[in-house]
Formats: structure tokens, C-alpha cells, sequence
């Protein structure tokens, strides 16, 4: 089974203690749900159209694993401390 990648790119943030709070409650909850984080932070280089976003890099051993971290009542809480935070694009994407 292919492992699965949850890329998140923060576009804005308005509310830094928002985003303070989403951190402490969203990384225990992907941990526990089998989360690795693998780079978060600003990009080192951006090329093309890369814009200098922070970004977010957590490897999965599945996409179900992915989504049932996403959708369990731990993330959802910190999805909830995060609300009107931060606008951000996350995507789910099977490894090759």
C-alpha cells in the first residue's frame, strides 16, 4: 500500500495566537494518528510560481490514515482553536 502525503501551505495568517493554539492541539492529534512530520517551515527556495509560503509535510502510511487523522475528534478540535486563524490549502496525496 502506497504511503500518503498531507501537504499543507499556510497562504495567510491573521490571528498568531490562533494559529499558537492549532499547533499545540494539532500536533499531538496527527501523531496519534500515525503522523511523521517530515519539513514545516518557509520554503529554503522557491522557483516558478512558488509563492514564500510556511508549509507543512507529514508522511502517512496510507491515505486512509491521512483522512481518518483529519476527520477524528482530536484534529477537529484543533481545526476548531484555528478558525478564521489562518488561510491555508491543505491536500492528501498517495505516494508513489
Amino acid at each position: 500500500m502506497p504511503k500518503a502525503y498531507w501537504l499543507s501551505s499556510y497562504r495567510s495568517v491573521s490571528n498568531p495566537d490562533a494559529l499558537a493554539a492549532y499547533a499545540k492541539l494539532a500536533g499531538p492529534a496527527i501523531t496519534a494518528g500515525g503522523g511523521r512530520f517530515l519539513a514545516r517551515g518557509l520554503p529554503a527556495q522557491v522557483y516558478e510560481a512558488g509563492l514564500q509560503q510556511r508549509t507543512v509535510l507529514i508522511e502517512f502510511d496510507s491515505v486512509a490514515q491521512a483522512q481518518a487523522t483529519h476527520d477524528s475528534p482530536a484534529y477537529q478540535e484543533a481545526l476548531a482553536a484555528l478558525a478564521g486563524g489562518a488561510e491555508r490549502d491543505l491536500r492528501i496525496v498517495e505516494g508513489l
